[in-house]
């Protein structure tokens, strides 16, 4: 028989109208069934799931992101609920890293096949890398690509000075993870996950921790949970363990930079040498040469020139350079 929580699952994903969720709970269903030796019982139920999908697609050949309403009391606090409209396309990635988001992404549109054979898709995820390096943007371009809502967890909303209260705000959120498929993205994941044994550290956050490791261990939700962090070296070593896969984030080479600078000024550029401004751009981050971008861009157009050069693109990287170099002497 079904567990109790799944019960619940195909219930809550029916009244919701989440069909994905609900065939993906289906097919966990009919997994415990085949591993419960009801090999017959879990044939019949993936030949109706399978029915069912075809009768689905039929009747709606286009159908639409799942739902998500404003979030409401409580929640509303704690959760940021966007739909990013960015897709793998739109970022410039390593070889490397391009390869592993876009793995998640295919087991992702593949997960009720592999939950039908007692296989989990990727989906609990942490990104460590400076700033800068397209961490928040890969959360954005999951949400993107597979038409999840992008559920940012609102850290000012979450870490509260009073006893017991974060770990309670903590389980509101990992519930949500249950109720709506989505991306759930903690940002400055540092502030909750720091080591346990740091001198400075205070007993709420390290109950706080202990809540997360147990809840997100527990978890068994179709959503995406993200954290992202600038200083992994801080992190309790316990959380690796429990994220399916760890995306490491650089600043980009110089190749990287040519092919971010072309995406982003090739269509209004003239007689530009990208290795040069390569060259120049060289330890900034992808955000860094994104924004001077930006501000060549908005330079050309307030001076109503017809094309950006290399001259004007060369100064805005060079304020971000000594913009760069004084903040690191501040720090």
């Amino acid at each position: 028989m079904a567990k109790a929580d799944q019960l619940k699952a195909l219930l809550q994903s029916h009244s919701e109208g989440d069909d994905q969720r609900f065939y993906s709970v289906a097919m966990q269903v009919a997994a415990h069934e085949a591993k419960q030796g009801h090999g017959k019982l879990a044939e019949e139920l993936r030949a109706l799931i399978d029915k069912a999908k075809k009768a689905g697609s039929a009747r709606q050949p286009n159908p639409s992101p799942i739902p998500i309403g404003r979030p409401r009391g409580e929640i509303a606090d704690l959760l940021s609920v966007t739909y990013p409209k960015f897709r793998l396309a739109d970022m410039i990635l390593d070889e490397n890293l391009s390869r592993q988001v876009k793995k998640v992404i295919r087991e992702q549109r593949h997960a009720a096949e592999l939950l039908s054979y007692g296989l989990s898709p990727i989906r609990k995820l942490l990104l460590v890398g400076p700033p800068g390096t397209g961490k928040t943007m890969s959360a954005s371009v999951l949400a993107g690509e597979l038409g999840y809502p992008l559920c940012q967890i609102r850290l000012d909303g979450l870490l509260t000075k009073y006893m017991g209260e974060t770990a309670a705000k903590l389980r509101q959120i990992f519930d949500a993870t249950a109720q709506t498929r989505g991306v759930y993205f903690f940002d400055e994941f540092d502030a909750i996950g720091s080591q346990r044994s740091m001198v400075n550290d205070v007993g709420e956050i390290r109950r706080v921790l202990n809540s997360f490791l147990i809840m997100i261990e527990q978890d068994t939700s179709n959503s995406l949970i993200i954290a992202a962090t600038n200083h992994p070296g801080i992190l309790d070593h316990a959380l690796f363990r429990r994220f399916d896969d760890v995306l490491q984030y650089s600043l980009p080479n110089k190749k990287l930079i040519v092919a971010l600078l072309k995406a982003r000024l090739s269509h209004s550029a003239e007689n530009i040498s990208w290795q040069r401004l390569a060259d120049q751009a060289e330890g900034l981050s992808y955000g860094e040469i994104s924004r001077a971008s930006e501000e060549a861009l908005k330079y050309m157009l307030i001076n109503k020139e017809t094309q950006i050069t290399e001259t004007t693109v060369s100064e805005m990287l060079f304020e971000r350079k000594n913009m760069k170099d004084r903040l690191l002497q501040q720090g």
